[in-house]
């Protein structure tokens, strides 16, 4: 519970007035319960004998029942039984409205509690996650990590009510009630006292693989989140391919499982407060028929015996509401876990704590002696490279698929970090610098162009916030896209859908082009930019590739060799390593793997 509560520390001065606000709340629950009691005694004190009590000789009894009694009486004799039913009436009213009023204001000053503490953890969840290397996403699904933002993140809010309500009011209410229990008749209240150890017993024990088995529905519900992930993003596929029946017995195996999973968890929630009630009327009848005996012996007051009942009542329900609470805080407490479990992940690319500061990139990149190796992967995907780019130079990477063209791509950004060997930028080693600065110096086109759910401008300029629009359209010129977006209806204002699905392909690529172009990048990372375009737009695409690549540094990976022909270095890679280097005309000559790539590609 410590680690939830660390995360209320933003909120301390809101949090106090909940807490005090619940205090008073339960202090007038408590004051409500012998308040009852000067109208029971009004009710059904017979006149003659408060008269008696008033002309009754004053002895030397400091009891307190036996000052209440006299009071009760002095107020009849004083204004009347109606008078005095008034004013007792009207102490009730201000008592349950004091109640009331405290319980409203501490959900009003919790409300910003709850929100804000939820609101802190999904960014610091998403900001945890612009930071944790790409390898951290390939052993996780995306339904799973998004089930942590929704329904993980929900729980954790449910239990910050169960936390007050567990530490705070319920607490008070309980013991306040117990009190007064305890002082008309301790030994009705020993069963009492059983009820409570009996209850929490029991319900303690169906609650122990409560926290366990959220937790595992929790990750059950993140799999049906992944699979809704896949349709939606395979819905073509999957039409085209007439496997609807497949993936809909896919999802509906882990939607059942979940759904019972949920049922398990669902019954032992539900039995707590059923449970508990059995047991507070099994109780209350043996305090029925208890009381009913001490009544009948006068060893106690009627009305004082239904202000106990009224006072034990005032410890079932909290009691209940404790049960509940316990339920809800271990449950969040399990999707805490979950949470916490991305928010603990090791960021292994990281800045160090002294990185170098670098502006400009002055003189080459050079791999030396680098392998690489997926986590869990059998063998590496590279081994042994040696390779220099000198500033200005454009090196392109070819080779068939598997053979670690795009692994090369993802090492000079950091995406991941070398297993054995360094790669230098400037002579200085990359995890020695400032990772904000090394990407700085880095433009990227990938295969896929990746863009968001935001308008034509914002996609272009989202690196470049302080960029103009002049700049933008400048950008988009010479990109080859600023024709097609003038004719979009809102031109450079229009929203592209999610993942610029409204454009084509080939649009879609042109606007990476400009966004790239208007960061300027010294460096830029081309991973098979043309390779999913038709002719047409390959031709416009590569028109603008042409006017990115000027003056700057290039490593460009391409399957269509066409396109790298007059690159200043052709590397050729199978199987992870560098089996041939040197330009196309060199290449050709040898007559080995290039040679063969390129006659393949002519034939085709």
């Amino acid at each position: 519970m410590l680690r939830l509560l660390r995360y209320y520390l933003p909120y301390k001065r809101l949090l106090t007035l909940a807490i005090v606000c619940n205090v008073l709340m339960s202090l007038f629950v408590v004051v409500s319960i012998p308040a009852l009691l000067p109208f029971l005694q009004i009710l059904f004190t017979d006149p003659a004998a408060t008269e008696a009590v008033q002309s009754a000789p004053k002895i030397a009894d400091t009891g307190l029942q036996h000052q209440l009694d006299t009071f009760f009486a002095y107020l009849i004799q004083t204004y009347g039984r109606e008078q005095a039913l008034v004013l007792v009436c009207g102490f009730l009213v201000v008592t349950f409205f004091g109640k009331n009023l405290f319980r409203y204001l501490s959900l009003y000053f919790l409300a910003p509690v709850r929100n804000g503490v939820v609101r802190d953890l999904r960014q610091k969840l998403l900001q945890k996650m612009l930071h944790l290397p790409l390898s951290f996403f390939s052993e996780e699904r995306k339904g799973d990590l998004m089930s942590r933002f929704s329904a993980d993140v929900q729980e954790v809010e449910w239990s910050i009510m169960g936390v007050m309500e567990a530490l705070v009011r319920e607490p008070i209410v309980i013991s306040g009630s117990l009190a007064y229990m305890l002082w008309v008749s301790p030994k009705l209240t020993v069963f009492v006292f059983i009820l409570m150890v009996f209850s929490g017993v029991i319900i303690g024990g169906i609650g122990k693989t409560l926290r366990k088995q959220s937790g595992e529905a929790q990750s059950k519900l993140g799999m049906v989140m992944s699979l809704v992930e896949e349709t939606l993003g395979g819905l073509r596929i999957l039409k085209g391919f007439n496997a609807e029946h497949w993936q809909g017995e896919r999802f509906g195996k882990e939607n059942s499982a979940y759904a019972r999973m949920l049922t398990r968890l669902s019954r032992r929630r539900d039995l707590a407060s059923p449970l508990s009630e059995f047991l507070g009327i099994a109780v209350a009848s043996v305090l029925l028929w208890y009381g009913a005996k001490l009544v009948f012996a006068y060893k106690l007051s009627g009305p004082t015996f239904i202000t106990f009942l009224y006072a034990f009542y005032s410890i079932t329900e909290p009691a209940k509401a404790f049960s509940a609470a316990t339920y809800s805080i271990r449950k969040g407490m399990g999707a805490l876990e979950r949470v916490e479990a991305v928010l603990d992940a090791p960021e292994l690319i990281s800045s160090e704590e002294n990185a170098r500061r670098i502006q400009r990139f002055e003189q080459q990149i050079e791999f030396r002696d680098v392998r690489f190796q997926y986590a869990n992967a059998e063998r590496p995907a590279l081994e042994q490279i040696q390779l220099l780019i000198p500033k200005g130079k454009i090196v392109a990477l070819v080779g068939a698929s598997g053979a670690g063209k795009s692994t090369i791509a993802d090492l000079l950004p950091r995406f991941y970090d070398p297993t054995e060997g360094q790669i230098l930028i400037d002579g200085n080693d990359l995890r020695q610098l400032h990772i904000h600065d090394l990407r700085a110096l880095l433009g990227i086109v990938s295969q896929e162009a990746i863009l968001f759910n935001d308008t034509v401008r914002n996609n272009i300029a989202f690196s470049s916030l302080d960029a103009t629009d002049e700049a933008v359209i400048a950008a988009a010129k010479a990109a080859n896209a600023h024709e097609f977006i003038s004719t979009l209806p809102e031109g450079y204002n229009t929203n592209i859908g999610d993942r610029g699905s409204k454009l084509s392909g080939g649009q879609r690529q042109r606007l990476t082009i400009a966004r790239a172009l208007l960061k300027n990048p010294p460096i830029l990372i081309l991973d098979e930019a043309t390779s999913a375009l038709d002719s047409e737009s390959e031709k416009l695409v590569q028109a603008a590739l042409e006017r990115l690549l000027q003056n700057r540094t290039a490593l460009v990976i391409a399957h269509r060799l066409s396109t790298v022909q007059n690159a200043d270095e052709i590397v050729v890679m199978d199987a992870g390593r560098i089996v041939e280097r040197g330009t196309h005309e060199s290449l050709m000559q040898e007559g080995k793997i290039y040679r063969k790539l390129v006659e393949l590609q002519a034939l085709g």
